[in-house]
């Protein structure tokens, strides 16, 4: 069995994607001190929005922009039940999953299987053909090359600019930020739309461009890989871009050991990715004394101003 480590790089890119997205955008969720766990609710009705559109008006664009505005449809509801009406975080984070994934399931029936527009490449074929890097930088569609520019952008935003530091200060301490005169709850409000259309954009990315499909749970515990890649990551950036592209790398991997009938039972298999992921990630965040550092001290904490 040979495995050609240039299709596995490409292939490891375009599954990591989505998981990217989404984590990327919780990051900057989590930062601002919100926990959202409604990240697979939010990816899933990105796909279904993005899918539905691409399928009704033929245009991919206007596919993505209809994921990214279904799952902040879906995260503004979050913001309102826990900035406004004070719910608690977890819960309403898990009601949000639970809700997105029983409201794609509706509003997708009857698509599966139909047809949606191909997604063109941003570079001509004669780079693509480069042998070796050629595959591997500039064969994929615009939205890898928008995913890998938002890690860097995040990054830059948050540690070198006072936006980035307004939202950090909100995330550290609310009470002080807010005795500053910050606005606490609008700066909550615009983190979580942030992060609802990263995740919205990483589901319309996996139903139009990866599957080109759609069925029913699709997304498959990608929401739930993003929330950890995270955590794991101890809230940097670089780190949430290497631990999807491991993600990315072990799913490819898995797929072509299977479809070469290995001597290895496919549900193991099937599970290798989220097994290594986890295993992997919590050797790197094995220094708690710095993986605590790196966590927001107000994450989870509600802020009220009366308080």
């Amino acid at each position: 069995m040979i495995i050609d480590p240039v299709t596995l790089i490409v292939a490891l890119i375009t599954v990591a994607t989505p998981v990217l997205l989404a984590a990327i955008g919780e990051l900057v969720v989590e930062k601002s001190g919100v926990l959202n766990l409604g990240v697979e609710g939010m990816m899933i009705m990105g796909a279904v929005c993005g899918f539905i559109t691409a399928h009704q008006t033929g245009s991919v664009a206007l596919a993505f922009a209809a994921g990214m505005a279904g799952a902040m449809a879906l995260s503004l509801v979050f913001a309102v039940l826990t900035q406004v009406l004070m719910a608690n975080q977890v819960a309403s984070g898990l009601a949000l999953t639970l809700f997105g994934l029983g409201l794609a399931a509706l509003l997708g029936e009857g698509y599966s299987g139909l047809p949606v527009p191909a997604v063109t490449r941003p570079f001509p074929e004669a780079m693509q053909a480069i042998p070796v890097l050629g595959p591997i930088l500039f064969s994929h569609s615009v939205l890898v090359y928008v995913a890998i520019a938002l890690v860097g952008a995040v990054w830059f935003v948050l540690a070198r600019t006072r936006t980035g530091l307004v939202i950090r200060a909100v995330g550290e301490n609310h009470d002080a930020a807010h005795a500053l005169g910050y606005k606490v709850v609008r700066i909550r409000f615009a983190t979580i739309l942030f992060g609802g259309a990263c995740a919205g954009l990483g589901g319309a990315f996996l139903s139009v461009v990866r599957v080109q499909n759609w069925f029913d749970g699709m997304t498959a515990g990608a929401g739930w890989i993003a929330l950890a890649l995270v955590v794991f990551a101890s809230w940097k950036a670089g780190r949430v871009l290497l631990g999807a592209w491991l993600f990315g790398g072990i799913a490819a991997l898995q797929l072509r050991l299977q479809a070469a009938e290995v001597g290895v039972p496919v549900a193991l298999l099937d599970a290798s990715p989220y097994l290594v992921t986890i295993i992997v990630l919590v050797i790197i965040s094995s220094d708690r004394r710095r993986a605590a550092l790196n966590a927001p001290a107000a994450l989870g904490r509600a802020f009220h101003a009366a308080s």
